[in-house]
């Protein structure tokens, strides 16, 4: 399992610029109203050779600022039940708060490794300023100017010095299928369903699976591990649904399966956190597969899941083609149909398409269709296929790869869906000199 790093601290002190600049790209929306990062709050990154996924705490608050309080202590506990390693950050401007304080009082009885971090250090009188932070009793820090990066060098070479060794753990080479979703969506009683016996205690309180557990299955010929990602909580004291959770849960999970298959509510629809999982999924590159479960509780007119279909698409944009099944749990109905479902996902990502039988579809269409000549250049594909890595990528070599642009990325991308199906599965769209 990979390596999962947490940066906590209150609001407004940096979190996201931090986490964009270790993830190399705007990945977060930074603004100084307080509470604005949404839902781009992990990536991976690595440093000396060392990968681990990054995860910033910060856009999960929202509310008032005593609703503040009483998240980021929830926050921070999860990231202490989760993380490998935890970053606390904190601002120099504005010295230490009452909020700050118990957050140290929360980390300071941790045994994880624990980096105290003050943020906007540019200058010396700040760098002497920061001398109060050791008065958090988390004993030396380090200081940093998010903005421009300096001091995250050295903070990351402690960092990952720190971090558990990976034990490369020798798995039977098994497809996994993990299921997700938020609390209460039906995962348990989907596996239960498809099992067949009460492996799991379902009830109908949000949070109730104690344990991930991997259970093998063969059906339709095809063996393969069910991986629960129900919700562990080892902490009676989250009760609440937390945004964060359910996402942080997810994350070790999407990292190390094939397929994911997302229960949905229909009830609840496709909200805000079911979009956070999907696209961790999609940005891991995995097979995904939609559940609308508990559809029985809606009431039908004659479109309504047509209806409830193209909702999800539009939400789903540009990444459309992916199966979205309507099950019910509760009545059996269509559970088979999923895992068949997955189970097709799971070829498809598997899939090796011959570089002649990709030459010969292709590059007909693209000679009748080229990419659009920039500054009287014209560019010309000569030669496709697809790499050698374990989901689908394509290599399209060509004369000018700098003058093809993502609209046309995307014409090729669809190009390979029609011909190939790719049906559920991101696909990975190179543009090579050749």
């Amino acid at each position: 399992m990979g390596n999962i790093v947490a940066v906590v601290g209150r609001p407004n002190v940096g979190k996201s610029t931090f986490f964009n600049r270790l993830i190399k790209r705007r990945e977060a929306i930074v603004d100084a109203v307080s509470g604005v990062t949404r839902d781009r709050h992990y990536g991976k990154t690595d440093w000396n050779g060392k990968e681990f996924s990054l995860i910033d705490t910060g856009g999960y608050v929202v509310g008032s600022d005593d609703v503040f309080e009483a998240e980021i202590d929830k926050q921070v506990e999860l990231a202490i039940d989760e993380a490998d390693a935890i970053i606390f950050m904190v601002d120099v401007e504005s010295g230490i708060t009452g909020m700050d304080q118990d957050v140290a009082n929360l980390l300071r009885k941790v045994k994880k490794p624990v980096f105290l971090v003050v943020n906007k250090v540019d200058n010396n009188k700040r760098a002497e300023d920061a001398v109060e932070f050791y008065s958090l009793g988390l004993g030396d820090y380090f200081t940093v100017a998010s903005i421009n990066g300096s001091g995250t060098g050295d903070l990351l070479d402690a960092v990952v010095e720190a971090l558990p060794e990976v034990e490369e753990v020798e798995e039977e080479e098994l497809p996994r299928f993990a299921v997700v979703g938020r609390p209460n969506a039906g995962k348990s009683s989907f596996i239960n369903a498809l099992i067949g016996e009460d492996r799991y205690i379902v009830t109908d309180i949000a949070g109730t699976t104690r344990d991930s557990i991997d259970t093998k299955y063969n059906r339709f010929g095809f063996e393969f591990n069910l991986v629960d990602t129900a919700g562990i909580r080892r902490k009676a004291k989250v009760k609440e649904d937390l945004e964060f959770y359910s996402v942080m849960r997810s994350v070790r999970a999407i990292e190390h399966c094939d397929v994911c298959l997302v229960v949905l509510d229909a009830t609840r629809g496709f909200d805000g956190q079911v979009q956070n999982i999907f696209w961790l999924a999609e940005r891991n590159r995995k097979g995904i597969v939609i559940l609308v479960n508990k559809w029985d509780l809606i009431e039908k007119e004659t479109k309504t899941a047509k209806e409830f279909e193209k909702h999800i698409r539009s939400q789903i944009a540009p990444f459309t083609d992916v199966p979205i099944v309507f099950i019910s749990v509760l009545n059996k109905q269509r559970i088979f149909k999923a895992i068949e479902t997955a189970v097709e996902v799971y070829k498809n990502r598997t899939k090796r398409i011959k570089t002649s039988v990709l030459n010969d579809t292709l590059l007909p269409i693209i000679e009748h269709q080229p990419p659009p000549a920039y500054k009287g250049k014209f560019v010309k594909i000569k030669y496709i296929m697809q790499l050698p890595t374990p989901q689908p990528q394509f290599a399209f070599f060509c004369n000018l790869p700098q003058y093809v642009k993502d609209p046309y990325k995307r014409f090729l991308e669809n190009q390979l869906r029609d011909h190939f199906d790719f049906n559920g599965v991101p696909v990975s769209v190179y543009i090579r000199k050749k």
